[in-house]
């Protein structure tokens, strides 16, 4: 019976081993989601300068054909 030993060290090991994934691929969900949200809000942000610059971009009269007043 040298191999229920060794069978229940290998088993230790392994659940062990499961126990750090799952410990792993808890803290790697909660990393993704926070860089989700952070994703989301910087989106949101550039989505807002952008149509804040398109807004300030038609406010601006600038007639294509007229010189500068230096020349």
């Amino acid at each position: 019976m040298a191999n229920d030993g060794s069978l229940s060290d290998r088993i230790d090991a392994l659940e062990m081993r499961l126990s750090y994934q799952d410990e792993t691929i808890e803290t790697l969900n909660q990393t993704v989601t926070a860089q989700w949200k952070q994703i989301d809000t910087l989106t949101r942000q550039i989505a807002a300068l952008s149509e804040r610059l398109q807004q300030a971009e038609s406010s601006v009269a600038t007639p294509a054909n007229e010189r500068p007043p230096h020349y």
